[in-house]
């Protein structure tokens, strides 16, 4: 569905929202009431009440952050001072503040869990090497629903990263995503087609990407999804075609072999390299989501009582290659290391 204009989701789509959160907080016993009398007659692992609560606790989250932004706009000058690095400041403390209320829930009602291991001990991965100190390039697997909530989240809450991130436009559907991150250093990308060459079609996307990583500082950790979208098997099929087609069939014999994930592609990472050379590298691999591809999967689930585990490999500056075609032959290993990951430490 074609994403509406601006003017549009900010005065029609964002108050509905926030409207629909009042009338839902004003009926909130009523609801309650709904929600007890589904337990009695959907015992089974209560997941329509489960999806029921989870439906409303989101609408007030949505809604409650909508007014928070909109006390942030009015209190910079209706706008003024939005992108000052105060505001800039207080918008990132806004969104850790946000994604910790949103996961606390997610641990009560669906039993959610999410534990961060590097190649050492478990806590590698938010401390050496996600602590700030120097820039970031966070290149993530993407599988599962919620696995960007779940990166932003523990780069934001657990490591004490701003985050910039590369995301699909159709995001800006949620009116709290939508207002929040495009007053951060965000970019949000039309889908695309691919060249025949297997890669992203655009030198305008690619420039963008840049301009999003230019300037890095130690604090800041730039986030793309190099896989360009979730991981299906009928978009792993046709990436490895479109390889074929391309007249790439070495990428497309490895891309083949990767069983967990999608052939990457490589422009925007590699816009994001080029504006960050200083840039340290970390890539990140996941599981516990992997099962969830569609709303059938999602729902037979429920409750999800999951543990996320998310493991980092990071690469220095200095380690990451410089021309075009050693950096393709090096993600590529970096994505096969992720797919044997997966394969060690998918849950049975």
């Amino acid at each position: 569905m074609r994403l509406p204009p601006r003017w549009f989701r900010r005065l029609v789509i964002a108050p509905t929202v926030v409207l629909l959160g009042f009338l839902v907080l004003s009926t909130l016993p009523l609801w309650l009431l709904v929600a007890l009398a589904l337990v009695s007659m959907v015992p089974r692992r209560m997941r329509v009440p489960r999806v029921l609560w989870m439906f409303i606790f989101y609408l007030l989250w949505d809604a409650a952050a909508l007014v928070s932004l909109f006390v942030l706009w009015v209190a910079s000058g209706f706008g003024w001072r939005i992108r000052t690095p105060a505001f800039q400041r207080a918008h990132y403390a806004l969104t850790g503040y946000f994604l910790r209320v949103l996961f606390r829930q997610a641990r009560w009602v669906l039993r959610l869990r999410i534990r961060g291991v590097g190649d050492g001990t478990d806590t590698d991965f938010f401390g050496d090497p996600m602590a700030p100190g120097r820039p970031l390039v966070v290149a993530c697997r993407h599988a599962g629903p919620g696995d960007s909530f779940i990166l932003i989240h523990t780069l934001i809450n657990r490591a004490h990263r701003d985050t910039r991130i590369v995301l699909k436009d159709a995001l800006q559907w949620d009116p709290a995503i939508d207002v929040l991150l495009n007053r951060l250093p965000s970019r949000f990308i039309a889908p695309s087609p691919f060249t025949r060459g297997g890669g992203p079609r655009p030198e305008g996307v690619r420039e963008q990407v840049g301009q999003l990583a230019a300037g890095l500082d130690g604090n800041d950790a730039f986030v793309i999804f190099p896989e360009g979208g979730n991981f299906t098997p009928d978009r792993r099929r046709k990436r490895i075609a479109r390889l074929h087609e391309g007249g790439s069939p070495g990428l497309a014999r490895r891309a083949d072999g990767m069983r967990n994930v999608m052939a990457p592609q490589p422009g925007g990472l590699f816009a994001a390299l080029d504006a960050a050379p200083d840039a340290d590298v970390v890539f990140v691999g996941h599981t516990g989501l992997d099962r969830m591809v569609t709303v059938a999967d999602v729902w037979r689930e429920l409750p999800m009582d999951k543990e996320i585990v998310m493991h980092g490999w990071h690469v220095p500056a200095g380690r990451v290659p410089r021309g075009r075609e050693e950096r393709e032959r090096w993600l590529y290993d970096w994505f096969e290391t992720i797919d044997a990951w997966v394969d060690e430490n998918r849950p049975k």
